[in-house]
């Protein structure tokens, strides 16, 4: 199989991953990284035995490099992808795809126009556990879906210093109902606020979303609860689906009941090996940059919301 020379922008806790994980798949040559912290750069560098850069606009220039995997800072997003597709660059940006929607519809229009691809990193679609929740909706073993509930809540990333809980970890859930309905969010109600001194942003965030579909998606998320908890229950008129994230476990209660078999795989791997294939057959990344836009509108959306204590249509975003 054809090989992809690939770089990592940002090398903080997520560029990390990515750089451990494009240093063992096969069809991928890691050439190059940057970041702006000399030491961590250095560290990493040296690591995984690959050349490192303060500058991004190295590895830009570098023409044999063909990928790259964009981890800075949000609002840095549209900054260096915009750069990376000027220089034909294939790209997967880290979740969210952007800090506004105007900048997000400019990176898709700009890859769609240079002919490249551009793929939006929310990795739990990858997760065997969604996978399998997909497999089981789709066949019908619950029925017709009427609601689904999440919670997404953990201790505070002090890492974290652009965006609040609503765009580092809402957005996950947004993303999955999204693709387990098969259909797009039409209006949104929330309530968020924040409790702690160190977080500039809001730390708690209730969301509920209407689906076109019909159906709806409830969602508790927080940087406040002292361990990490990522549960999805989805309602269907002949039983539930309950997936764990972090331990991978599905279970149908129903009529259907069973624990279902999972095989453990590293949704990051899947995910970057799924952007290569995109690469080396010509094809649609999984995840595209559209559906990137539907996740970031409707935690905009979800802001706008608590802001004004009121519903938002989508078509008022």
């Amino acid at each position: 199989m054809k090989s992809i020379n690939v770089g990592v922008i940002g090398v903080g806790a997520m560029g990390q991953n990515h750089v451990r994980v494009y240093s063992k798949i096969k069809n991928a040559n890691l050439l190059a990284i940057s970041d702006l912290m000399k030491g961590t750069l250095a560290e990493v560098s040296k690591e995984y035995n690959t050349v490192g850069y303060v500058d991004y606009g190295n590895i830009l220039e570098m023409q044999e490099i063909d990928a790259v995997s964009v981890c800075v800072p949000t609002t840095y997003h549209f900054e260096v992808v915009m750069g990376a597709i000027e220089q034909g660059k294939h790209v997967l940006v880290e979740k969210p795809i952007a800090f506004t929607l105007d900048e997000a519809k400019e990176m898709v229009d700009a890859a769609r126009d240079a002919g490249v691809k551009l793929a939006t990193g929310h990795v739990e679609r990858f997760n065997p556990a969604v996978i399998e929740a997909k497999r089981l909706i789709d066949e019908g073993v619950i029925g017709e879906i009427v609601s689904a509930s999440a919670k997404r809540v953990g201790p505070f990333p002090p890492r974290i210093k652009d965006v609040g809980v609503t765009i580092d970890l809402a957005i996950h859930e947004v993303d999955i109902m999204f693709h387990l309905f098969d259909s797009p969010v039409s209006n949104v109600y929330a309530n968020m606020g924040s409790r702690l001194e160190k977080c500039e942003f809001e730390d708690h965030a209730e969301l509920m979303m209407k689906f076109e579909n019909g159906t709806v998606g409830v969602l508790e998320t927080n940087w406040l609860t002292p361990y990490k908890k990522r549960q999805l229950e989805i309602i269907g008129v002949d039983g539930i689906i309950s997936i764990d994230y972090i331990d991978q476990e599905v279970e149908v209660y129903g009529k259907n009941a069973q624990k279902v078999n999972v095989e453990h795989k590293e949704p990051l791997k899947e995910e970057l090996d799924s952007f290569l294939s995109a690469i080396i057959n010509d094809e649609e990344p999984r995840i595209t940059g559209e559906d990137g836009i539907h996740a970031l509108k409707v935690v905009l959306a979800a802001m706008k919301s608590a802001k004004s204590k009121n519903p938002i249509n989508m078509n008022e975003v």
